[in-house]
């Protein structure tokens, strides 16, 4: 019988590894899995190389970890705004290492990778400090960057709903990188608010199949916390 339900937080991350690239749902707040990212800093694994559209706010989720400095270095598309003190401090301090990515480029090289693309051409950049060291072509007259996927070895994503198979569905805008960070990752823990039944989500709504889905971990949110906000 398929089960991949985990049925702690611990658990689920028990095996992410010092120096792992790890990739990180949220839009902001916004599907981030701050209990799992809690659960990654009790592990304790360290030097990790984190993926996400952010670079963390203020001091809780994905800012704790950079704060507990177990992050080495840090892809994303948008690593300062004005809550993101942490990061800055850390990158100020050269403690951590920035890949700065156009935020449409770090989604295609997302998807690239859970897609088996070895590389595309991208318009994004060209012309730019971002384009320095990298392949590029004119094609029909446009000139074109070459990208690579962004493959990681664990994915911690948020989702509203998921049975023990892993099929999973969000909530709004919550979605954002989830889907394709599953993908794109050896091993995709996903916390969500709550296990059904196989068979009760509508295979019309699933987002996320599970096969691209390891680990599920349901998480009960704090009285009071909107769900999988």
């Amino acid at each position: 019988m398929i089960d991949k339900t985990v049925r702690s937080l611990e658990a689920a991350v028990a095996d992410v590894f010092d120096g792992a690239t790890v990739m990180i749902s949220g839009f902001g707040g916004a599907g981030q899995p701050a209990e799992l990212i809690d659960a990654l800093i009790a592990q304790g694994a360290k030097d990790l190389t984190i993926v996400n559209n952010n670079a963390g706010n203020g001091e809780v989720g994905l800012a704790a970890l950079l704060k507990a400095r177990r992050v080495r270095r840090i892809i994303c598309s948008f690593p300062r705004q004005v809550d993101s003190q942490v990061f800055d401090g850390l990158y100020r301090a050269g403690e951590i290492e920035l890949e700065l990515v156009p935020q449409g480029n770090l989604a295609e090289r997302i998807r690239a990778a859970g897609a088996g693309i070895g590389a595309f051409f991208t318009p994004t950049g060209y012309g730019t400090q971002l384009a320095e060291g990298k392949e590029t072509r004119v094609i029909d007259g446009r000139p074109y960057v070459l990208e690579y996927p962004i493959h990681a070895d664990f994915a911690l994503i948020k989702a509203l709903k998921g049975d023990r198979w892993g099929n999973l569905v969000y909530r709004k805008t919550a979605r954002n990188f989830g889907p394709i960070m599953a993908s794109a990752a050896k091993c995709a823990i996903a916390q969500v608010a709550e296990v059904v039944p196989l068979g009760a989500l509508d295979p019309e709504t699933v987002v996320t199949p599970g096969i691209f889905v390891q680990r599920v971990v349901p998480v009960v949110a704090a009285p009071g916390a909107r769900a999988a906000a």
